[in-house]
């Protein structure tokens, strides 16, 4: 069955996976962490994954961001598939619909803001000051116009992370993939996160699919889908 959302079905998909099976070797047992999983996720629909540690939560991240390779079934990002595309073009197709943000913000130190967040455009082939305008604007909309030449020693937790979601989002993707966004925040930053992705959600109708622990965050999306036993199951709102 796949986990789709009855709310939009008008609206664009954004973010396919079918059948989906993912298997690692432990020793000489095979454990099959993903079996079968489906997703839909359409344009501007808030998607949050929850689960126990160790049920798969990152994996299916990783495989919905095209970074690994499932033993069975596909994975159509603004309708193209990552297993029809050859490596240079995966990478370039990710560049261009898809932003991540991770726990821990992977900025490069040695970088501003503004240069840690015109990357991706520079990436994409967009011109110096190109990139820089618009890296200013998305850094100005996560409230960091402020700080566009500080390096990430100077920012504070909070901050660090607001400059990773604008790096997500700059070259306005389909989908934003987040794995545990505020994980590493106390609960003051954690929910000045919440606030700035409902504003971004609903400001640039982006598509968010985020796997969390933090049940008060999953409950706060359009849908909270629960991974165990290799499945996705939807969940009530309770529940999250």
């Amino acid at each position: 069955m796949t986990a789709e959302s009855p709310a939009s079905p008008d609206k664009e998909v954004v973010l396919e996976c079918r059948q989906l099976v993912k298997d690692y070797r432990q020793g000489e047992q095979l454990l099959r962490v993903l079996d079968g999983v489906n997703l839909q996720v359409r344009r501007g629909e808030r998607v949050a994954i929850v689960g126990a540690s160790g049920s798969g939560k990152s994996t299916l991240l990783n495989l919905l961001g095209g970074l690994d390779e499932p033993q069975a079934g596909e994975v159509l990002i603004a309708g193209k598939s990552w297993q029809s595309m050859q490596e240079v073009e995966r990478a370039a197709w990710r560049n261009r619909q898809l932003g991540f943000v991770y726990q821990f913000h992977h900025l490069l130190a040695e970088f501003t803001a503004l240069e840690n967040v015109s990357m991706p455009l520079l990436i994409a082939g967009a011109s110096k000051r190109e990139a820089a305008v618009q890296a200013t604007a998305m850094l100005e909309a996560v409230g960091l116009g402020p700080r566009l030449a500080h390096k990430p020693a100077q920012l504070s937790g909070g901050e660090r992370q607001r400059v990773a979601i604008a790096r997500a989002l700059v070259n306005k993707p389909a989908c934003v993939l987040m794995d545990e966004p505020t994980g590493n925040l106390d609960a003051d930053n954690a929910q000045h996160i919440q606030q700035l992705l409902d504003e971004l959600n609903r400001d640039h109708g982006l598509a968010f699919v985020l796997v969390t622990h933090d049940r008060a965050l999953a409950a706060q999306q359009d849908r909270c889908l629960l991974l165990a036993h290799g499945q996705l199951q939807a969940q009530q709102e309770s529940a999250c």
